[in-house]
This record gives structure tokens, sequence and C-alpha cells, in this order.
């Protein structure tokens, strides 16, 4: 089936992790195609500068949900905040990581890239897609990463929860085909936003890090076509992510920490 041709246009977006990065450029990209858009995250001021950015410069709606979506009073807000209006587009970005050797790695720092990774995407994947499926138009976009595809040594929480997203998101894409509703996994390198000092690891990757305007280009550009079910930013980390049919177990850990670790 030919998708329409401005698939975003007259579209109500709902962007998780919205106050900076990719999650700011992907709602960007969604207002400049014509999408209304519900900001979330947890910077009430950066969220309303941002919407007041898009109303201005491209005069559709910009609504601001404030909410720390790594607990489930946060995802509640969000959910209930939503009931009884529409929402046709997911973008599920929010996100959060941490260098570091496992065993050195708080338990606040592991519980929170589990909940916020996991628990809180899953959850909203969960409370908006039956709509969509019953209206039969829109779509997911979750964000995970090419550290979905092979182990993290020094980031080992976050890759392992990136690897839950691009397998939950590929397996909603089966279920969906032919339903009118996409379902894409939107897996960015290294990227120029302030992740890696968040996370910790500040000189990790540096070089040949893409920008937040790149990444989201490519993934909107992915998400408004029919395809398939993930799409890598990049094609030196379309090579990276593909290196695992290759490379035996073992030596791709060996050089995923040589990767991850600070120089």
């Amino acid at each position: 089936m030919t998708p329409p041709k401005h698939p975003f246009r007259s579209r109500r977006a709902l962007v998780t992790g919205a106050s900076g990065g990719i999650g700011e450029a992907l709602a960007l990209g969604l207002a400049r195609a014509g999408s209304d858009v519900v900001l979330v995250a947890r910077s009430a001021d950066r969220l309303e500068a941002l919407a007041a950015r898009i109303r201005r410069d491209h005069r559709v709606r910009a609504e601001v949900l404030v909410a720390d979506l790594a607990t489930d009073a946060g995802v509640d807000d969000v959910i209930d905040a939503m009931q009884g209006t529409r929402v046709d587009i997911l973008v599920a970005n929010a996100g959060v990581g941490a260098h570091g050797p496992f065993v050195d790695t708080t338990d606040e720092r592991i519980r929170t890239q589990l909940a916020l990774n996991c628990t809180a995407l899953t959850r909203l994947v969960h409370a908006f897609l039956p709509a969509m499926l019953e209206r039969r138009v829109g779509g997911v976009m979750t964000i995970a990463s090419t550290a979905s595809f092979q182990p993290t040594p020094g980031m080992g929480v976050y890759g392992a929860t990136k690897a839950f997203v691009l397998s939950l998101t590929e397996a909603l894409w089966q279920e969906t085909r032919g339903s009118g509703v996409r379902v894409l996994a939107l897996c960015p390198g290294p990227t120029d936003t302030g992740f890696f000092d968040a996370a910790g690891g500040g000189n990790v990757m540096q070089s040949g890090r893409q920008s937040a305007e790149q990444v989201a280009a490519v993934g909107l550009r992915a998400f408004g076509r029919a395809g398939g079910p993930t799409v890598v930013s990049g094609v030196g980390n379309a090579v990276i992510a593909n290196a695992h049919r290759f490379v035996p177990r073992g030596l791709m850990a060996r050089m995923s920490a040589m990767v991850t670790a600070e120089h």
C-alpha cells in the first residue's frame, strides 16, 4: 500500500523526552510536517520554550505535560491526561544511561534505566496503540540504539534495555502489519546531545557523533513510509549494528568494550 503523501499532517503526536536532544528534534520535525504535538519531559521551562517556538514557527498546536516517566506515577499522569483525547503518533524517546562497570553502578541508576527505558515505554505503547489500531491510522516510533545489537560492556544495563526496546518493537511491527499503523525502532549511534555527560561518560565515542537533527531526519523519513521494523541512523552505524552477524559473540563483546571505554 502506498503511504500517504503527508503522513504527519493534521496528526497529533505525543513525544516523550522532548526537552532536548533527539526528542526535541523529532518534535520539531513532526511540527514542521504539520503535526500537533504533546511534549513530555521533567523540565517545565524547556518544554514551555519549545512549545512556544513550535507555535510561533510552525503554526500547530503544542501542549506540555510535565512528568517523570521513571516513576509509575509519572506514567500514570501522562496516560490519565490523554484519556478521551486522540493520540495518532507516539514517539517513545525518553531514556537514560549510565557509564561505568556494572558493579560500580548504583542501585538507583539501575532502577531508573529499567523503569524509564523499558517499563515506561512499554506501558505507554500499551496505552495508546489499541486506539490507533481501531482507527487504522497512526504509528509508534521507539528509540532503540546501535547498542541494541550487541553487548555493551561499560554500559551493560543501558545496552540490555535497548535490546529489549528493539525486540519489543520488532514483535509489534509484525503483529500490526496490514493494520494501517506504522511501528518503527529508530536506532541511533553516538549522538551529539547531553546523553553521555548525563551517563557519566562524556569522553566516550566522541568522534563521528551525529547531530540530533540528523538522527531525527532519518527516523522521520523512515517512519513516513511503509518499510521494515528498524532503521539505523548513519552508514557507519549500520555497519557496526550488523557486525554481530559475522563476528563471534565473545569477540563482539571485546570489540564493544574498546568502543565504550573512555579515552
